[in-house]
């Protein structure tokens, strides 16, 4: 957080819009629409939000079967079963560890599914020409989770431009934040529109409080609207200091036996929201858990690459189409601390005290 920041949010009290909505929601919400390049965002209180809004929106319901990346936080399976629908998990591919489009077409042609959630993990965007093309023909919507990957792009399209809708997250971990919150960008009007009514507690057009359907409390302040302006005019300079994060990373790590790291795949240009690598136990000598535990001991907190959904005890016994390579990248993965306020001496910690861990 910066002085720009300050001042956007004295800026926002300034107006005497507090909350809920104003004018800092509705300018936000043009800006992440020209940043994705869609032509419409709708503000929410959390990224997982919006990917509820969006099975909603598209008749997921009850007992539907979604396609949903195994590797991924839990959130993109909760939005799932908020609406009762049931999780399919696809297994990453080892060329870039998003949802494998291979494996993708096999789930497709024995099977009859709602919606369909790749997600952008860890910064790098999936490869929805291969993903879009596939649900496309299967007749089966399309929602990316992006709430990892806000600022990156492949095949010369963002992160958050792909399928009938895509979802955002600003939580405080993320590559620009509103301390919470998140949205929901289209390019249909009706979407939004229907998006924005359902996440204002689905208040109908009366001069008392009308409700004919069930609505939810998902809409963004304006204060955090504000804070989220300056945070995205900030976002090309954070993308550039986590991808020098990750460049430093792979020139102290890269040629230390048993270390690879997450491919940055040839089209994409990836934020590496986190650096994450791997280490072979077998060849670096040491594992990924004896290596986190000694940068513990020293006071850096480094975290294991996302578990599947289909070994969280809370999904167990859905159907899984793979699996193994999510498995592998949970055992040997370890996320690098990668925040955009790291400095460089901090950075050089960290390098020295892994390097440690290794022997090397």
């Amino acid at each position: 957080m910066g002085p720009a920041d300050r001042e956007a949010l004295i800026r926002a009290l300034d107006t005497g819009w507090v909350a809920p909505l104003g004018p800092e929601v509705d300018a936000f919400e043009r800006e992440l629409a020209k940043v994705t390049e869609r032509s419409h965002a709708v503000a929410l209180s959390s990224g997982t939000a919006a990917l509820h809004l969006a099975l909603i929106l598209f008749g997921v319901t009850s007992g539907d079967r979604v396609l949903v990346s195994d590797l991924t936080f839990a959130a993109t399976v909760n939005a799932i079963r908020y609406v009762g629908a049931v999780p399919v998990f696809i297994d990453s591919s080892e060329s870039d560890w998003n949802m494998s489009p291979k494996i993708l077409k096999d789930a497709l042609e024995i099977g009859v599914y709602a919606a369909c959630i790749p997600v952008d993990i860890y910064g790098q965007v999936a490869d929805y020409g291969a993903i879009s093309t596939l649900c496309e023909s299967a007749g089966v919507p399309l929602i990316a989770d992006s709430a990892e990957a806000l600022g990156a792009g492949r095949e010369g399209r963002p992160a958050g431009s792909h399928g009938a809708a895509a979802s955002l997250s600003f939580n405080g971990n993320k590559i620009i934040t509103t301390s919470g919150g998140g949205a929901l960008v289209t390019d249909s009007a009706e979407l939004a529109e229907r998006a924005r009514f359902l996440a204002t507690q689905a208040r109908d057009p009366a001069p008392h409080y009308e409700h004919s359907v069930v609505g939810f409390n998902y809409r963004m302040s304006n204060l955090l609207a504000g804070l989220g302006r300056s945070q995205l005019a900030d976002l090309d300079r954070r993308v550039q200091i986590r991808r020098g994060h990750n460049s430093a990373y792979r020139d102290a790590l890269d040629s230390v036996p048993g270390i690879g790291f997450m491919p940055e795949a040839p089209d994409a240009q990836s934020t590496f929201w986190l650096t994450a690598i791997t280490i072979d136990p077998g060849e670096a000598g040491t594992d990924r858990e004896s290596v986190r535990l000694a940068l513990d001991s020293k006071g850096i907190e480094a975290r294991p690459v996302w578990k599947p959904m289909h070994l969280q005890p809370v999904f167990e016994g859905f159907e899984t189409f793979g699996g193994g390579v999510s498995e592998h990248l949970f055992r040997d993965g370890l996320c690098l601390p990668s925040g955009s306020s790291l400095t460089l001496d901090q950075r050089e910690r960290v390098i020295r005290e892994t390097l440690r861990a290794l022997g090397a």
